[in-house]
């Protein structure tokens, strides 16, 4: 394929004409845009099939001929005439959408191959204009940037045209086509700057409000409503090959660029997951990574330098860089319930167009997928940006739906990612800011617990199960991932859970004095080790060592004082409720003693010893005939709780946990959203080619491992949780 094959014989076969055209294509003879080449190589059914050395072939020349021919434009401003005329010919199956989906298949193969394997800064390969010279249709405007066209069209089509029998194939490979071309952003480092070079994410971001609601509601539908393509939309286009053998598109996608992209093949294959559906994750991953970008741009100002008083006092340039404000995100935000709308109530009409989706059907499919970590990034960005859809969940009598696959997934935090363990508890953690979640949570009873193995849980609190979880999640973290902010996240939640506790079961009473011990142990090791360290000779009492020990120390000064906040909130504002809690205290009561004389610990102390106090001389007045059985104990606590009034308790200021996203979140979101989509999608990438986050170079260069690699500034460490004075 080093030259342009020869003109096929007027008796050629279908194979042999199908493979002068993509030859010529990708060859060095340059087409007119007007050139009836580009219909036949777009109405062509393409049932050749070349082996991947032949398609890599393909691909390289077409690379190296692109500059002069501008094939891949051309084929992108067809792409876009395709579309549109899709758009306006919507309804019964017609040529147009064969052209269409062929336009996309070779757009989406190229294209890939040019942006993974770019050498300059600007990706100067896509070539995305046309020569001056370049003869044109008498419609088309030459001033048009190609990019801007191409997403207008492929958005339009996306956000107007419904999903039908008729039209998913095609929705399904502009999605595709859509992280294709989105994919540019892996060629940038994780914080993003203004040399970053992404066209078609810019172009996206330049469309009308009204278009982009559009998509964002239509993204969102295919994943509430998940549809299928039905196995005879592939039987209605001459492009698949007759026994589902591969096309020479196909091919191409599959060998050269490693990009599945024919979803049919994925839909009838036996062994996949049955609760995974292609369009719906796809529209997942391309609406998580538009409403996650940010477009960083310069602003120049002049400032004076007077760092030298006999200097002159000329103005030096100084540059400022901001970023602009991504249309996605605020429809994201902006979203309404289709059932409700508050504004309506309050005469405060939205401006502009507003995205309506029906919120009980989010919330359900939610509820279903949270096991793939897409759709926990997906919780998250609309309880921390939606204010209306966090209300709507906040009133919902039915949170187990939500709150029992997250708990399940925090217990099994060993076979997850530390960034999908941090996400679910910044969930939690939001949702705790509300008093009204933290009552209703200890109102559900759950009949049982099959996935939790260590004891059984039978008729127990969906509020006791979280503390049992948190409390789990944090001796996880002790053990292996030793992450000081996902500490500070579970106790924050549980401080924020403790004045509305009730009826906390046996259990999660017991596991909750235990987490005092547990944190304990900790803090008198470090104790122990600094000692040691201050009392050795050879190194100083300034030793960075020695330094790092003591912060570590104060920070779980900190987490022993949260711990006892937490038992203080429940003692002050809830004893009579959970006798349960004052059972625990009074089992395990040793374990406090060590603190009594602490200064950060004794005025808290002091509540917890005159709680014990209370019923400790109670229960030695009282006469018993044999031993005091847990049970015997239990019901005295629950008879002399009736008599409890409080006395001699200090009230404490209640802690209030907020949770507020860092200022700059894209340098740990962005990364985040493409390790998950290289992970889920079946689109891999060039290793050798990403720097926008770390990469196993030992890994298989074609294929993306499923292990996500941690952010450079660590696991989520950007995120920060607030204190409310």
């Amino acid at each position: 394929m080093g030259a342009v094959p020869s003109t096929p014989r007027h008796t050629s076969t279908t194979a042999e004409t199908a493979e002068y055209l993509i030859g010529t294509f990708v060859g060095e003879k340059s087409f007119p845009l007007a050139s009836d080449f580009w219909q036949k190589l777009l109405e062509l059914p393409l049932t050749l099939r070349w082996s991947s050395y032949r398609v890599q072939q393909a691909c390289e020349l077409f690379a190296q001929n692109n500059h002069h021919t501008k094939h891949l434009a051309k084929i992108l401003i067809h792409l876009s005439w395709c579309l549109q005329e899709a758009v306006r010919t919507s309804g019964a199956p017609s040529v147009v959408y064969l052209k269409a989906i062929n336009a996309v298949y070779f757009s989406s193969v190229f294209l890939k191959y040019i942006i993974e394997n770019s050498q300059s800064d600007n990706i100067e390969e896509l070539c995305l204009s046309l020569l001056e010279n370049e003869p044109v249709p008498k419609d088309f405007m030459t001033d048009q940037r190609i990019e801007n066209l191409l997403m207008h069209n492929v958005l339009t089509f996306l956000g107007s045209i419904d999903v039908s029998p008729t039209t998913s194939l095609l929705h399904q490979e502009l999605l595709n086509f859509m992280l294709v071309a989105m994919s540019t952003q892996l060629l940038s480092g994780p914080t993003p700057g203004p040399k970053d070079v992404n066209p078609f994410l810019d172009a996206a971001m330049s469309q009308e409000s009204l278009l982009v609601s559009s998509v964002v509601h239509r993204l969102l539908l295919n994943y509430i409503m998940r549809p299928r393509l039905p196995s005879s939309t592939a039987a209605s286009y001459s492009i698949f090959s007759k026994e589902n053998q591969p096309g020479v598109l196909q091919r191409v996608g599959s060998a050269a660029a490693n990009f599945v992209l024919l979803p049919f093949n994925y839909l009838v294959n036996s062994n996949s997951e049955g609760s995974r559906n292609q369009l719906a994750d796809c529209s997942l991953h391309v609406l998580l990574v538009l409403i996650h970008y940010h477009k960083c741009v310069v602003s120049d100002e002049s400032i004076t330098d007077r760092s030298d008083d006999s200097a002159s006092t000329d103005p030096v340039s100084k540059v400022n860089t901001y970023f602009t404000v991504n249309p996605y995100s605020k429809a994201l935000e902006n979203a309404r319930d289709i059932e409700f709308d508050r504004a309506d109530i309050e005469g405060n009409a939205q401006n502009g167009p507003v995205v309506r989706l029906p919120f009980a059907s989010l919330f359900d499919t939610l509820g279903m997928c949270l096991a793939d970590e897409t759709a926990v990034l997906l919780l998250y960005s609309l309880v921390q940006g939606n204010s209306d859809f966090l209300e709507y969940v906040l009133v919902r009598t039915d949170l187990d739906t939500l709150l029992m696959p997250i708990l399940e997934t925090l217990y099994s935090a060993s076979r997850r990612t530390s960034n999908q363990i941090y996400m679910l508890l910044i969930i939690l953690l939001i949702l705790s800011q509300d008093s009204s979640f933290n009552a209703s949570i200890h109102k559900m009873i759950l009949p049982g617990v099959p996935w939790y193995k260590e004891h059984l849980l039978h008729q127990t609190s969906l509020g006791s199960l979280m503390v049992i979880i948190l409390i789990r999640t944090v001796q996880y973290n002790l053990s292996k991932l030793r992450d000081v902010y996902l500490h500070t996240t579970c106790l924050a939640t549980l401080a924020n859970m403790a004045p509305h506790v009730h009826r906390l079961s046996a259990y999660a009473s017991q596991r909750l004095v235990s987490l005092f011990y547990m944190l304990s142990r900790k803090y008198n090791k470090l104790v122990e080790l600094r000692d040691d360290k201050l009392q050795t000779k050879a190194i100083s009492t300034g030793d960075g060592l020695v330094e790092d020990m003591s912060a570590e120390l104060q920070i779980y000064t900190d987490f022993l004082r949260i711990v006892l906040e937490i038992l203080n909130a429940i003692l002050t504002y809830a004893l009579p409720r959970n006798p349960e809690v004052v059972y625990a205290i009074m089992h395990r009561q040793e374990v406090f003693q060590p603190f009594k004389s602490h200064p950060r610990f004794a005025e808290l102390l002091e509540n917890i010893y005159n709680v014990l106090d209370f019923f400790n001389s109670r229960m030695d007045a009282q006469r018993m005939d044999g031993e005091w059985s847990v049970e015997k104990v239990l019901l005295f606590i629950i008879n002399n709780c009736r008599s409890w009034r409080g006395e001699g308790m200090k009230m404490f200021t209640q802690l209030h946990f907020s949770y507020e996203q860092e200022s700059h979140p894209e340098e740990f979101f962005i990364p985040y959203v493409w390790q998950l989509v290289l992970s889920r999608c079946g689109f891999s990438f060039n290793t050798d080619a990403i720097t926008l986050f770390p990469v196993d170079m030992h890994a298989n260069k074609e294929i993306y491992y499923d292990e996500m690699n941690t952010n450079q500034n660590g696991e989520l460490n950007e995120q920060r949780v607030q204190f409310d004075p």
